[in-house]
């Protein structure tokens, strides 16, 4: 059943509600290792984090709220049970609440997406704010499918944000430039790096971030099958760069290019 889009005049009578996405990741200044069978990658005792889009679609929620634009932030994510810990952290940078639905299965895109298209029919949230992607897996993916899912408008990459009434406009960096659109909402709208600079949490803002609510759910509370439809085969590292070399002259070097490098 698909979400029922709200109309016109709800959205002039009726304060907007954002529902955000974060994702608990490794943190992005730590140097991932590959565990000694090559099944994924080695978690323990690693510094975790929120996702870096993530953490910029959070930040414009939250200068959307700053504006009057927003009434409530909702901050979901989907993960173990320490994955509350990402969602405090969003809390203190302004959210107001937090859904976290715990499971310790990899979760694929499009059960992500799933699992966010029920949350979204329970919130009713007039924008979706999310990363591009994640760090982690960088599969690109769950925002298109969210909005194939409810069949909202999309507008990716978004450098710029701009919403007046029921309309969203996004400036997206492509090949060419930039590229502007405008949707109507409600919408799911990705992130790009160059969107904002998140601000850090002031003290205060952390210790109030403890007395907010974060609300615990599970995939069958949402009715969702998790399973993944993939298997990972083997997990590697990329292959060292190997030292370079001294050419005597442009034709040596355009030669081993050709031949040896076969980039030319």
């Amino acid at each position: 059943m698909q979400a029922a889009r709200p109309t016109r005049a709800e959205f002039q009578v009726r304060p907007m509600k954002v529902l955000v996405p974060v994702k608990r990741v490794i943190d992005y200044n730590v140097k991932v290792r590959v565990k000694p069978d090559q099944s994924g990658v080695d978690l323990a005792n690693i510094k975790m984090s929120m996702n870096p889009f993530d953490e910029i679609a959070t930040e414009e929620a939250v200068r959307l709220k700053e504006k009057g634009i927003v009434s409530e932030i909702v901050v979901v994510s989907i993960g173990p049970q320490q994955a509350q810990e990402t969602i405090r952290t969003a809390l203190a940078m302004g959210a107001d609440r937090g859904i976290v639905i715990v499971t310790d299965e990899r979760v694929e895109p499009l059960a992500v997406a799933k699992l966010l298209k029920a949350v979204v029919e329970a919130e009713q949230p007039g924008l979706v704010l999310m990363g591009k992607q994640a760090i982690d897996d960088d599969n690109n993916a769950t925002g298109q499918m969210l909005a194939a899912l409810l069949g909202w408008p999309q507008a990716t990459f978004a450098s710029k944000l701009e919403i007046a009434g029921d309309v969203a406009t996004v400036t997206r960096e492509v090949d060419g430039g930039l590229q502007t659109l405008s949707a109507k909402l409600p919408a799911v709208v990705t992130v790009d790096l160059r969107l904002n600079e998140p601000r850090y949490a002031s003290l205060p803002n952390i210790m109030k971030a403890k007395k907010k609510p974060i609300e615990p759910k599970t995939p069958a509370d949402y009715g969702v099958d998790i399973t993944p439809r993939l298997t990972v085969v083997k997990v590697a590292e990329p292959p060292k760069r190997s030292g370079g070399i001294k050419v005597a002259s442009a034709d040596e070097l355009v030669a081993k290019l050709k031949t040896e490098a076969g980039v030319i």
